[in-house]
């Protein structure tokens, strides 16, 4: 029964230490952006509204939602954008499932539009993808040195994770 006890316990303290070490790591995720938010992709939605307030970075993503059996995804110039005219699109994102991803991995203006007419009704989407902001930098400490700074960043938390393994081996067996 204490061996169930130990092992258990020690498999919290496992847990604890993975958490220590992904907690060390910085992450850095994309975004989806659902294009129209609950509405989706469609007609009658004001797009360039709904993305005033959003920043949109290198490696995100814009998901479409719409009626796979009128409308589609593509990707023309700014002048295409402008006049609604599709007939010289650069990309066509419409995979035909109307559940279709534009993955932003270049730092530029996208324009978007549906063809068949439906930009005409305001199914169009401009949008500006930027670079991703460095980490903000924390404050300079006075009378600190690399080391300690490498100590309380790296070799702390690796010494305490590599003590809670040793403590879970030396309790399983």
């Amino acid at each position: 029964m204490k061996k169930a006890c130990g092992f258990s316990s020690s498999l919290i303290m496992v847990a604890i230490a993975v958490v220590l070490m992904v907690v060390m790591v910085p992450q850095v995720s994309a975004t989806r952006w659902t294009v129209g938010g609950n509405k989706g992709w469609t007609t009658n939605v004001n797009y360039t509204i709904w993305a005033q307030d959003k920043h949109f970075y290198k490696d995100d993503w814009l998901f479409f939602v719409y009626d796979r059996n009128q409308m589609n995804v593509l990707e023309v110039n700014k002048t295409d954008y402008e006049s609604c005219n599709s007939d010289h699109f650069l990309h066509n994102w419409t995979t035909g499932a109307g559940r279709d991803v534009v993955p932003l991995n270049v730092t530029r203006d996208y324009y978007i539009i549906s063809g068949k007419g439906f930009c005409y009704g305001g199914m169009k989407l401009a949008i500006h993808v930027e670079k991703l902001p460095p980490p903000p930098t924390a404050s300079p400490v006075k009378n600190a040195s690399p080391v300690s700074n490498l100590r309380g960043q790296y070799v702390l938390p690796a010494v305490v994770a590599i003590g809670v393994l040793w403590d879970a081996f030396v309790h399983i067996w």
